[in-house]
């Protein structure tokens, strides 16, 4: 009998722990379910579906995603997604993996740099802008400036930077780099601060170069950090917007046009948001597809 009344307490301690878990766990849950799911399952329901925000939703089937086809708008902002991403990734990763290397040595004002490196990304998005685009003026900025009495270059030849269609990318890519390094710049911290010192003393001792312990030391165990690095500013890349809507605004004409900032126009804008709906689809297939790519190729090649 006492047994039984054990097991009969056991029963209700362990059923008040879990009741108490998912109380916890409850209104994490409940602000994922009415603000992420719901509005994806909702999003997905209206890419086949025709509404502009006043008249009843009418469904259409394909027919948004086939008007992606003749959409000149659509395939600019696809190919310019892209190439933002081909720019801004691998030179944010080079830029943040130098600038972690440097001063991650015993240097004279190291941790005055370190917060020097890291303000961009904190600063107003709206102030660092602001900034940009008068640098980079072209005919006012001090770049050019600096560019025709320094280098020669003649007036007519310097860069429209953010006003010319051909060097808008540039400048969307060149000032991403600038304000994202230093956040990624502390993930590489993080990550050869954790990798052991005697590893590069025996290093020494065997006589290898600087170049030998960064190939044989250094990247290989930032192999693991690099992957996260690289999942988390694949997905950023994807998704950019704000950085577009301040600089450039899409343009000059649609050389800067994203994916999010095309979605943003086509239903805050124009409207459109069971078309909208159906671009964001597209995106959303596309990260996932370009994620699972970088975690099968991790599988294989990173070793933890």
């Amino acid at each position: 009998m006492q047994e039984i009344n054990l097991a009969k307490k056991r029963k209700v301690r362990k059923r008040r722990e879990t009741l108490i878990a998912y109380s916890f766990l409850l209104p994490n849950f409940i602000g994922f379910l009415v603000f992420t799911l719901i509005p994806i399952v909702f999003a997905i329901v209206l890419s086949f579906c025709e509404w502009d925000g006043n008249h009843p939703i009418e469904f259409v089937g394909l027919e948004n995603y086939i008007n992606l086809k003749s959409d000149a708008r659509f395939s600019a902002a696809f190919v310019n997604t892209i190439i933002y991403c081909l720019g801004h990734i691998p030179l944010t990763m080079v830029c943040s993996l130098g600038l972690a290397i440097l001063l991650n040595k015993k240097i004279k004002g190291r941790n005055i740099f370190r917060t020097m490196s890291f303000f961009p990304y904190v600063a107003s998005l709206v102030a660092v802008a602001v900034v940009w685009n008068m640098l980079f003026h072209p005919q006012m900025g001090p770049i050019n400036m600096l560019l025709n009495h320094i280098l020669n270059i003649p007036p007519e030849s310097l860069p429209g930077w953010a006003a010319d269609k051909d060097w808008a990318m540039i400048t969307v890519v060149l000032f991403s780099v600038w304000k994202n390094m230093g956040y990624y710049m502390v993930l590489y911290l993080a990550g050869l601060q954790n990798i052991p010192s005697d590893l590069y003393e025996s290093a020494s001792l065997d006589g290898a170069t600087g170049w030998q312990k960064f190939r044989y030391i250094t990247w290989p165990l930032l192999a693991p950090t690099t992957f996260f690095v690289l999942v988390m500013m694949t997905i950023a890349s994807f998704k950019v917007y704000d950085i577009i809507y301040m600089l450039t605004q899409g343009g000059p004409g649609t050389s800067t046009l994203v994916l999010v900032y095309h979605i943003y126009n086509t239903a805050f804008v124009n409207g459109k948001y069971g078309y909208a709906s159906c671009i964001s689809m597209i995106l959303f297939l596309l990260v996932v597809a370009v994620t699972l790519v970088q975690f099968s190729w991790e599988r294989k090649h990173v070793n933890y």
